[in-house]
């Protein structure tokens, strides 16, 4: 399928050059709320001036033409620009004989095509991640190099804003879905009874939910009640990565051996980035699998 006709079907806008796919959440009869797939929203992307570039390119031998560098007549997104000079200081490839802004795609397909991503670390992006599971991102936290992780805390996030994610196995089984409702409805009750509880004892001075300073006072409830709380547990995330890391992760996570709640997260992110960056993603084609869901693939793995 076509990665722009995927990105529309799944609901996807862009505000400004910040793409994003939402998630609409649902309710169970008694109000609990849940979501049934990934939201995610770029928040953050590479801001280029190449303009500070001047003082240096004007050192060197006019003759060899540097400075012709900085009037490149065709536009590239920033984190492509970015990545492209990083690239092209490695040989000074500043003059004449370079390859231009108009020829990038030829430039970018040969890095990839040579595994040369290291000038990809430049660039990164930073998404709002949410109706993703606990379970999920048990899996997500794994990746390391180039990733940076901020994820919502059960101890100072109160119930108030309690959500729920439903696997994508229950959503067509009637039985299923009836048993997760009825799931959720019941963890949410647990939680409120837990919690208030909890509250009275340490009221009462209950000495293991004794607090000395305010702020800890809700803290030492939420810690101890959140045990009640399963995998299915909705957590929010801002995550951010280089491009070679969006690369690794993309591939891995949305390989067809891979969990199907990860993969679904995977490839909105994936189809947010290829509409931001084509000529950093646009080596990617989506295929469909057996269970009826994608995946990205490309020709140039582990760039």
């Amino acid at each position: 399928m076509d990665p722009e006709t995927l990105f529309r079907s799944l609901g996807g806008g862009d505000a400004g050059g910040f793409p994003h796919i939402h998630s609409p959440v649902h309710t169970t009869p008694a109000g609990t709320p849940y979501l049934r797939h990934p939201g995610v929203a770029m928040i953050a992307r590479p801001d280029v001036g190449l303009e500070g570039l001047r003082g240096f390119l004007e050192g060197f031998d006019p003759s060899l033409g540097f400075l012709g560098y900085l009037d490149d007549d065709t536009e590239l997104t920033p984190a492509a620009r970015l990545c492209k000079t990083a690239g092209q200081t490695c040989y000074a490839s500043f003059g004449p004989r370079r390859t231009r802004n108009a020829d990038a795609q030829r430039y970018f397909d040969n890095l990839s095509s040579s595994g040369h991503g290291s000038v990809y670390e430049h660039a990164t992006f930073s998404f709002l991640c949410y109706g993703i599971s606990r379970s999920n991102t048990h899996e997500v936290i794994r990746h390391r190099a180039g990733t940076a992780f901020s994820q919502l805390s059960q101890r100072f996030v109160s119930g108030k804003v309690l959500r729920f994610v439903e696997r994508p196995e229950y959503r067509d089984v009637p039985s299923l879905h009836k048993r997760f409702e009825e799931r959720i409805d019941s963890l949410a009750r647990e939680y409120a009874e837990v919690t208030e509880e909890l509250a009275a004892l340490q009221r009462d001075g209950y000495a293991p939910l004794a607090a000395q300073q305010r702020t800890d006072v809700r803290k030492r409830v939420q810690q101890t009640a959140r045990s009640v709380l399963p995998n299915e547990t909705e957590t929010v995330l801002v995550l951010t990565a280089n491009v070679r890391a969006w690369r690794h992760m993309i591939e891995m996570r949305t390989d067809p051996h891979a969990e199907s709640e990860i993969r679904d997260l995977y490839l909105r992110i994936f189809l947010c980035l290829r509409r931001a960056e084509p000529l950093l993603f646009g080596d990617y084609r989506v295929e469909s699998f057996p269970d009826g869901t994608y995946g990205a693939v490309t020709d140039w793995r582990k760039v």
